[in-house]
């Protein structure tokens, strides 16, 4: 029998043509792949339809406190004594979690415990709002998980913090400054001049031409990043240095690195289940805090750059380049310029009271390099005095006019504050307390300590907060345009193409199906633009059907009805993958260089074409096959 010419046959799709088989029949592989597809579709969407409990989770603000038993007990009575339900308790890893039966009782909740757990040792515990998963357990052991929810659904705070670059830069040339200044007068190098620093670079003025030279070796020497921009500084021998791109590149990504660790824990303290927090661009980071409603607090903890600084007072006969004056309770203190250790070091703060005054206090640990220095410094200076110092950024603004336009730009001060001055009795080692602070004061510091020191001031430059009931009006909306769209577009498929129409619903049933499991299993995060992308793709898939079926009508003048269906879908393949692949790789670069909304449209977008790609070539022709395959049609209902 003669072959219509220009007829693919399924080799396309990866399987071999066999002539002695009936036309549009299944092969065994073709429907052992779509087979396991379906299974684990259903099998890692299935997590999806079990809704999370409200719950409050409790974890010690140190490894040194963990929750036991005793305090999970406390816990359910405060909440009892409240008449909030308990729906059920455990325990993991040190932490506990509690779980209640509605999103009301767990904000409830949430300050109760906290205050039943913190009445008798001060910040020990952490209460955060989180959602236990009740899927079973023999499917959590398979890997199965819900979608999470983006803050636009579940409702929180977003910020978008800019990291001053420029301040940082400064404070690391400033204590670059420093640094060759004492190399240079250890190795008694004759230099002019205190100020050296000018933005990003030193200038550094020599008595004599030997000296510069003298000075240029010292610091390739000592010193890595730095290039030289000219050997003179205003008419005499000097030295203009500047750090290299390389070694400026490397400062900023550190930069962003310890402030990203600094905010994780800090937003840990705030009890946050489940935030976002990543690098955008080179000096920018993005932070989402579901569940959050008091941003006040929210940015009064993560805008705040505070640090302390303990140093020696200066004895007689210091140089005046290495003190500095600080006042403290109406007279005039000189401090000496180099830390003998700072909050960097810190391991554990917390804050109780003294047990004598009854004061606030933050009790301090060191880390083995900040002990050691600690104890060398202090053994050394008995008898003599060592002040704290309280150093805080504050984010101010001012108006600056910009080719014309006036606009409003944040700026970073800083105030340092000396709040304790001491005669050292003996020598100190990895744990002392810091006492002359306000109870807030004592408080936050005890807080920021924990968390880690900012390595550069950040300031807010978006803010924005989605209320609970938002969040779940948003859900609300993006399920109804879901199930409208889905349901226009069955009934069209339904009543226009009939049989074959039936076949079509089927798959994209199955293609919903598909791109809620690859989301859970890779662990996206759904958002209100993210359920756009499912609207999209539902209307895509249904496209590669009307494709496919628009070929067989045309098929149906020439060929017998089951070459025009073999040809219908033989031929519109190709059509289907280039329109496909073009949209695919629009949704990577999306993906690529997104953030927020247009990465969360841009992950459903690129998975939804993967699907839809799967259910109308393979699921599609498996259910017309099993519906026409190897019969004798004389027509078709199409």
């Amino acid at each position: 029998m003669a072959r219509s010419p220009g007829l693919v046959g399924e080799s396309l799709l990866g399987f071999p043509k066999d002539s002695s088989r009936p036309p549009n029949t299944n092969t065994l592989g073709r429907s052992l792949i779509i087979a396991i597809v379906v299974v684990l579709g259903f099998l890692y969407a299935a997590p999806n339809l079990f809704q999370p409990d409200p719950a409050l989770q409790i974890r010690g603000t140190s490894d040194a406190y963990t929750v036991d038993q005793q305090a999970i007990d406390r816990a359910i009575e405060a909440l009892r004594r409240a008449e909030i339900p308990v729906k059920g308790f455990e325990t993991s890893q040190g932490s506990g979690l509690i779980r209640v039966d509605t999103d009301d009782h767990q904000l409830r909740g949430r300050d109760i415990v906290a205050a039943a757990l913190n009445s008798e040792s001060q910040g020990r515990y952490v209460v955060a709002l989180n959602r236990a998963s009740t899927t079973p357990r023999w499917l959590q052991d398979l890997g199965g998980k819900p979608i999470s929810l983006g803050l636009d659904l579940s409702g929180g705070v977003h910020f978008l913090l800019q990291v001053d670059m420029e301040k940082f830069i400064g404070d690391r040339m400033a204590s670059n400054e420093e640094a060759i200044r004492d190399l240079l007068v250890a190795e008694r190098v004759r230099y002019a001049g205190r100020d050296w620093v000018s933005g990003e670079q030193l200038n550094i003025p020599f008595q004599t031409e030997e000296g510069r030279d003298e000075a240029e070796r010292l610091i390739a020497d000592q010193f890595d990043g730095f290039q030289i921009l000219t050997r003179d500084v205003d008419g005499q021998p000097g030295l203009r240095l500047t750090l290299t791109p390389t070694k400026l590149r490397e400062l900023e990504d550190l930069a962003i690195s310890q402030n990203l660790t600094s905010l994780r824990n800090r937003v840990n303290e705030l009890g946050v289940s489940e935030p976002l927090v990543q690098r955008l661009g080179s000096s920018r980071i993005v932070l989402d805090l579901p569940g959050i409603q008091d941003s006040a607090r929210a940015k009064e903890i993560i805008n705040k750059f505070a640090n302390l600084e303990f140093r020696l007072v200066a004895k007689p006969g210091t140089r005046p380049s290495q003190t500095e004056n600080h006042e403290y309770e109406g007279r005039s203190v000189v401090l000496e310029k180099p830390n003998i250790v700072t909050g960097n070091q810190v391991t554990n703060a917390l804050q109780d009271f003294d047990p004598e005054s009854g004061q606030p206090q933050v009790s301090i640990t060191l880390d083995n390099d900040g002990g050691r220095r600690m104890n060398d410094v202090t053994k050394d200076n008995v008898g003599n005095s060592m002040a704290i110092i309280f150093k805080e950024l504050k984010v101010r603004s001012r108006k600056v006019v910009e080719d014309g336009e006036e606009r409003i730009v944040p700026y970073t001060i800083e105030e340092k504050r000396l709040i304790n001055v001491a005669t050292i009795q003996s020598a100190l080692g990895f744990r002392f307390r810091i006492t002359g602070l306000e109870l807030g004061e004592a408080r936050d510091l005890a807080l920021l300590l924990r968390a880690g020191a900012l390595a550069a001031p950040m300031y807010i430059v978006e803010e924005r907060t989605v209320g609970a009931s938002l969040g779940e009006q948003n859900i609300a909306q993006g399920r109804t345009s879901i199930i409208a769209g889905f349901v226009l577009v069955l009934a069209f498929m339904l009543v226009y193409y009939r049989w074959f129409g039936f076949a079509a619903n089927v798959a994209l049933a199955l293609n919903l199906v598909l791109i809620v499991a690859v989301m859970s299993i890779l662990g996206a995060t759904l958002t209100l633009p993210g359920i756009a992308g499912i609207v999209l793709t539902v209307g895509m898939a249904v496209d590669a059907n009307v494709l496919i079926f628009s070929r067989i009508r045309e098929e149906l003048q020439t060929n017998s009805p089951q070459r025009a269906i073999q040809a219908g879908f033989d031929r519109a393949f190709l059509t289907i993958l280039d329109a496909n692949i073009t949209t695919f790789f629009v949704a990577i670069i999306l993906l690529s260089i997104g953030s927020g909304p247009v990465k969360g449209f841009a992950v459903t977008l690129s998975v939804g074409i993967v699907t839809s790609v799967f259910t109308a070539v393979m699921c599609t022709r498996a259910l017309v096959n099993l519906m026409y395959g190897g019969r004798k049609l004389e027509k078709l209902s199409l």
